[in-house]
């Protein structure tokens, strides 16, 4: 990449952060790191990053608090980084105000994936007030919250996370098998025609706005905007 995005991994289990920071120095990333919550809202407040990721289970303060903090005083994307995979503390991270949530054991290419994706958002879509706007259709990343005309869009989690990848690879033609890596993981094993079943639940609750999502035949879908 030209430039080189700075990333805070707060992580206090040393082999996994060690294994994490090493892959994404590998990929031309300048990491620093921090083994617990007290020392990375110290980092945060010394340095610019362009991500940080946290884990929720760290001595010090936990990553909620961390990410509570970061939330008071910058404007920056977050990843929960944990073990914990029960819905409501997924429902807590992001109620913290995390961007995203990546359960362990967990595939670096696919945090990688992520990372890259709030990255661009950040730098490319959010305007001043923290929100993306596309014609009538608003999206506040944050609290993940959506409108389309000034009326809330209630959606599944996979439903947004699947609005955000189209929106952050606009223009461009997204097969299925594709979209399934980045919105589902590489690793899962069930069909493609999810997708298929996801854009049309999404169509439904965009309303209006789903007029951006295009189908290309034999091909997969792209978002025009």
């Amino acid at each position: 990449m030209a430039d080189r995005y700075r990333i805070l991994l707060a992580e206090d289990d040393k082999a996994l952060r060690d294994i994490t920071a090493l892959f994404f120095r590998k990929n031309g990333f300048d990491v620093d790191e921090a083994d617990n919550g007290d020392a990375a809202c110290m980092k945060a407040a010394e340095n610019r990053y362009d991500i940080i990721i946290l884990d929720i289970m760290m001595p010090g303060k936990d990553g909620k608090e961390v990410c509570r903090y970061i939330r008071n005083k910058y404007d920056v994307p977050v990843i929960f980084l944990t073990a914990l995979g029960e819905e409501n503390s997924i429902v807590d991270g992001y109620e913290a105000g995390a961007d995203e949530y990546v359960t362990k054991p967990f595939s670096t290419k696919v945090l990688l994936v992520k990372v890259n994706a709030l990255i661009n958002r950040y730098h490319g879509l959010l305007v001043k007030s923290g929100r993306i706007v596309i014609d009538e259709l608003e999206i506040e990343p944050v609290r993940r919250y959506v409108t389309v005309g000034g009326r809330e869009v209630v959606m599944a989690p996979k439903e947004y996370d699947l609005l955000m990848y189209f929106i952050e690879n606009k223009n461009i033609v997204l097969s299925r098998d594709r979209i399934l890596d980045a919105v589902w993981g590489v690793d899962y094993d069930g069909y493609d025609r999810a997708v298929d079943t996801h854009v049309k639940k999404l169509r439904a609750v965009l309303g209006s706005a789903s007029r951006h999502i295009e189908t290309v035949v034999k091909a997969g879908y792209i978002w025009k905007s």
